[in-house]
């Protein structure tokens, strides 16, 4: 393993980010959602693609990013992970291009979980796929924390160690690597 980084995604992994987003929909637009198994956040809220590709563009580039609240046990175990076995994590996320919602999602994680804990953080444009990212990563075998199954997949190829964060969009995929909370990932990773 790559001097004991851990990679992660952000949004469903590390931040809570699906609750405010629908949040800010519904107070915002006044839309509820009406499919919560649909992964692509428009369609569940009803939209087309490019409609909900607008929407989450508007709320990835708004100071929300600044106050996204950690998902589930995450703080604990990512900072145990950290001061108890030396891992740092290399967060790797599809956001926006906008520098100023980049410094805002830089400084709610480094608040939550400490600057320290970030070996580095590359925020690619919304939408963005990860495979060339993660590809820099090839055959290290580091872990992989992800809640999309494509970007499991993509993990697999380029020979990363990949762990699927549960959520309702992704229930029956990846079950032999799907774990509920950060707890079963720091388990599975210290033995």
């Amino acid at each position: 393993m790559k001097d004991n980084i851990i990679l992660a995604d952000c949004d469903g992994v590390l931040l809570d980010w699906e609750p405010f987003f629908y949040r800010f929909a519904k107070e915002t637009h006044g839309l509820d959602i009406v499919n919560s198994k649909e992964y692509n956040v428009g369609l569940a809220l009803g939209l087309d693609r490019k409609q909900g590709g607008k929407l989450v563009q508007e709320f990835n580039n708004s100071e929300a990013m600044r106050t996204l609240s950690p998902l589930r046990d995450a703080v604990k175990y990512v900072r145990k992970l950290f001061t108890d076995h030396g891992y740092q994590f290399h967060v790797i996320t599809s956001q926006t291009d906008n520098s100023y919602a980049q410094a805002y999602r830089i400084e709610n994680l480094e608040r939550l979980f400490g600057k320290d804990v970030f070996h580095g953080i590359t925020i690619l444009p919304q939408g963005s796929d990860k495979d060339k990212e993660l590809d820099k990563w090839k055959d290290t075998n580091c872990y992989w924390i992800e809640d999309k199954p494509a970007n499991i997949d993509t993990g697999y190829k380029v020979g990363l160690d990949p762990i699927l964060m549960a959520h309702e969009h992704n229930s029956g995929q990846h079950t032999d690597i799907r774990v509920q909370n950060w707890k079963t990932i720091y388990t599975m990773i210290t033995g």
